[in-house]
């Protein structure tokens, strides 16, 4: 992918954050930024993993789901400085990304976000010369966390419920357990694994957006099949059909040969559990 491209996807990203509580639309930023909409439009979803709309959607949400636990404003408040017209609209869609009213959310008092600004930073020099990504994946250390992080919050709208706090417990125990492996280009994580091999689960999947058709989901399973949990059944957990905060993870994780099993709630958020049969990835799956 050309500079240019990620140039004019960063000044995308800068013109919604900067006009988030606004109409804003894909016309709207094609006129702002001089560029044809529907090379915008493409450009744009395939780099992000979704539609401007969308990514205006979670970005709204996230900043209203922050005020609902870091302030006192009333929801009416909250949901108007949404861009949404009564609090009744508002409930229903917070509800339907959340799982979970406004009201009760904010009762929780536990923030986590749907989508945080989209960054494009750092070094990109395997994407004009990618190799065999297998042989780069290694186990990550105390010193990769920082750019372990900045993946992680690039790519958190596959993981519901994340709250970075309790992640990073996680994955610091990981890292001494040698249980997270790391794929990077330079000093940028392109790629990040979590998994247990006593039990054969992946507990966090994610590969950078710029990264992903090089195959890199299917590099890190081989070798988690292959060395680490060689003979165990491996699972991964993801969005049931239907949710409407998935945005295509669930098709990714099929697409990898993945096949369904049962429905899950984890941290009081609906999922479903999914089984990687012991043979591996399709290897047609790239």
């Amino acid at each position: 992918m050309p500079n240019q491209t990620i140039e004019k996807i960063t000044a995308a990203i800068q013109y919604l954050e900067t006009h988030l509580m606004e109409k804003t639309d894909l016309d709207t930023v094609a006129e702002a930024l001089h560029y044809s909409k529907y090379h915008l439009h493409r450009m744009f979803t395939n780099t992000v993993g979704m539609t401007i709309h969308e990514y205006v959607l979670r970005r709204r949400l996230t900043e209203a789901a922050k005020l609902l636990v870091f302030s006192d404003r009333p929801v009416l408040d909250i949901a108007l400085g949404a861009g949404y017209e009564s609090q009744q609209a508002f409930t229903k869609i917070f509800t339907a990304m959340y799982k979970q009213p406004p009201s009760r959310y904010r009762e929780n008092e536990k923030f986590y976000p749907l989508q945080l600004k989209f960054e494009l930073e750092g070094s990109y020099h395997m994407l004009d010369s990618y190799e065999n990504a297998s042989e780069k994946i290694t186990f990550a250390q105390d010193s990769d966390i920082p750019c372990w992080m900045d993946l992680v919050r690039l790519v958190i709208d596959g993981f519901p419920h994340l709250r970075e706090e309790d992640y990073l417990q996680v994955l610091k125990q990981s890292i001494a357990d040698r249980q997270a492996l790391i794929l990077k280009d330079q000093e940028t994580a392109i790629g990040i694994l979590l998994f247990s091999r006593e039990t054969g689960s992946i507990d966090f999947l994610g590969t950078h957006p710029l990264y992903r058709k090089k195959g890199i989901p299917k590099a890190f399973l081989d070798k988690v099949m292959q060395e680490l949990a060689a003979g165990k059944e491996i699972s991964i957990t993801t969005y049931r059909e239907g949710d409407r905060a998935d945005t295509g993870h669930r098709r990714e994780i099929k697409n990898l040969g993945f096949a369904e099993a049962e429905l899950l709630v984890e941290f009081g958020y609906p999922t479903q559990r999914f089984i990687l049969p012991k043979e591996g990835p399709d290897a047609s799956i790239s």
